[in-house]
């Protein structure tokens, strides 16, 4: 009978473990909605310093917490790996993008260039959870059936394989991939649907994929990864003339405005400085009047295309606030890495006389300034104004710097239980996402997945930052660490060790203290030996830990060929063109007769 009895217990236990979140707290599982802006700068939304119009993203700060530091990777793919995978880069199989993977890195584990059959992805979890798993827009980890949302683990998707290209077609960016490869529930699509623009089109899909299950009470995960605001900057007649002229006064004066606004608000210090405007971008005040039109005009339709973001995350809240579900519903909103300061389309394009030279000229010559923002156009903003998005700190998208991996992060909604609006500084990571979802909804990680052993996430889940009974999912021992292109860089508490190709960063070590400089504009390696190889040590354990295989190539290899040398850049230096006409006292001034 005592055995009997002990049995029974047990089996009760059991059962009770094994139930979701619901059946264990008695209410419904939260909702998720995961927003990623694609190459969106930290400084762009209005709760975060800009001066761009972005209400519902600031109703969602307004109402929940913003983080502000928050790291992503440098690009694209590899951040995406970690969202859904929480697993490292080099172990998921994101080692490198696969665009730009290195010969020496070519058949090696982890560097499959597509989300790998090693790790056991978000929405895999979250189904077998219980929840629906929707998906819409970009993917950029992997092409084949086996790869492809589908597969991963979203039941319903609507979807960009590929990393860009047009917002109104299917024009692709070379002459061998000429067109976007997309997907609906698994199935290739040879057409896009009527009257199609990406922006708008994946938030009318979102909504059709929650409206169609919301009778049967479960709740859903939607990740809403959408393609704005990266180039080209395609974007409707009516949102693209809302700016006009008000960036000609230039990046120097719009990060100065950011950064005022910035400590105005607490998201930075009042100490804090920028990072010194990039060498090779000129003063915007010698600019001739006719290109300080022009340039601005980009960061006019940059701006036009963050608002259209914004108005469309505005219908899908607007959405699940008309069908009762957004109470109910976690928000986690941020940008994929840093601003794009990078030209594409010249990368892409080319040597003349290539064939993607011939073929950006036949698909994507539409470059009147006036045609800007319609099909076949390509207009990207360039450096100058991606530093301004990633005011206050240096550098942007693919490199290591602040701002190549820092980003703006909102979370909002039933989880949240610090003040409404508040912000917090603690070190978090894209990598925490998987864990602090699994946890709020009582999911657990698996050991093995499909009879393979899982690598561990690396991850630290935020739900007692998230309760205010933690400033920091981190400890002063915790590390993060990223490798790409050849660049790398670890940081733990205060510090920041930094390895970049030249004249980016010193082809060699550099160590900064980012709490006190998060412009990294000091760097501390010869005054700081200890810390500096005590950093070192750190790396060298994740390399170990990682599978990290230093590139032989990089995209970046011949940058210190290409541009300028590198010199202090001192506003006003040299006073031979910074100088303005002297004007002489009116009264010793002769006078014709």
């Amino acid at each position: 009978m005592k055995l009997l009895i002990a049995f029974v217990l047990l089996f009760m236990v059991q059962i009770t473990f094994s139930q979701p979140a619901e059946s264990q707290t008695g209410g419904k599982r939260p909702n998720i909605v995961v927003i990623l802006g694609d190459d969106m700068g930290y400084s762009d939304i209005g709760m975060f310093g800009s001066e761009i119009q972005t209400p519902n993203l600031d109703m969602l700060a307004s109402s929940g917490v913003r983080f502000t530091n928050y790291y992503t990777h440098a690009s694209c793919s590899p951040s995406r790996s970690m969202l859904l995978s929480g697993v490292d880069t080099h172990l998921n199989g994101l080692g490198n993008m696969d665009e730009w993977t290195a010969p020496n890195q070519v058949g090696k584990d982890g560097y499959e260039g597509n989300l790998n059959d090693k790790v056991v992805t978000l929405p895999q979890l979250l189904k077998d959870s219980g929840y629906h798993t929707y998906m819409v827009g970009k993917w950029h980890l992997g092409k084949s059936p086996d790869k492809i949302p589908a597969a991963r683990g979203f039941e319903r998707d609507f979807t960009m394989l590929d990393g860009m290209g047009s917002y109104w077609d299917m024009t692709n960016m070379t002459a061998l991939v000429p067109n976007t490869l997309y997907t609906e529930d698994g199935k290739y699509l040879t057409k896009l649907p009527k009257n199609y623009y990406a922006t708008r089109t994946y938030t009318e899909k979102i909504i059709s994929f929650i409206d169609a299950d919301h009778k049967d009470g479960k709740p859903f995960f939607a990740y809403v990864a959408h393609q704005a605001p990266h180039d080209p900057y395609h974007l409707p007649k009516d949102w693209r003339n809302r700016h006009v002229g008000q960036y000609d006064v230039g990046w120097d004066m719009i990060r100065q405005q950011r950064l005022k606004k910035q400590k105005e608000l607490g998201i930075v210090s009042d100490s804090a400085n920028l990072a010194e405007r990039m060498w090779f971008i000129p003063d915007y005040s010698v600019l001739a009047p006719a290109s300080r039109a022009v340039v601005g005009r980009k960061m006019e339709l940059y701006a036009g295309l963050m608002e259209n973001l914004d108005f469309h995350i505005g219908e899908l809240i607007a959405h699940l606030k008309e069908i009762g579900e957004y109470e109910n519903t976690i928000f986690i909103v941020f940008g994929d890495n840093g601003a794009e300061g990078n030209d594409l389309g010249a990368m892409i394009a080319g040597q003349p006389g290539s064939l993607n030279s011939l073929f950006f000229a036949s698909k994507w010559s539409n470059n009147n300034v006036n045609a800007w923002g319609e099909p076949g156009s390509y207009v990207g903003y360039g450096p100058g104004w991606a530093q301004a998005s990633m005011t206050p700190f240096g550098q942007y998208k693919g490199w290591l710097g602040e701002g190549g991996v820092r980003n703006a992060l909102i979370v909002s909604g039933p989880i949240n239980k610090r003040a409404k609006g508040s912000i917090n500084n603690g070190l978090m990571s894209i990598a925490d996402i998987m864990p602090t979802l699994l946890d709020i909804t009582g999911t657990s990680y698996p050991k093995t997945h499909n009879g393979k052993e899982l690598p561990p996430m690396i991850g630290k889940s935020w739900t007692k930052v998230l309760a205010g009974e933690a400033e920091s999912p981190r400890n002063a021992q915790d590390y993060l660490a990223w490798e790409l292109f050849g660049n790398r860089a670890l940081r733990q508490g205060d510090w920041k060790l930094r390895w970049e190709y030249a004249p980016f960063g010193k082809s060699d070590w550099e160590l900064f203290n980012v709490t006190k400089d998060p412009s990294e504009r000091k760097d501390l390696a010869a005054a700081n030996p200890t810390k500096l190889k005590e950093m070192i040590v750190l790396w060298e354990d994740y390399v170990k830990k990682n599978n990290v295989i230093l590139p032989n190539r990089s995209p970046f290899e011949g940058v210190y060929d290409v541009l300028p040398a590198r010199f202090p850049v001192d506003a006003g230096y040299p006073p031979l063109i910074n100088k303005r006409q002297y004007a002489p006292p009116v009264e010793l001034i002769k006078t014709s007769k």
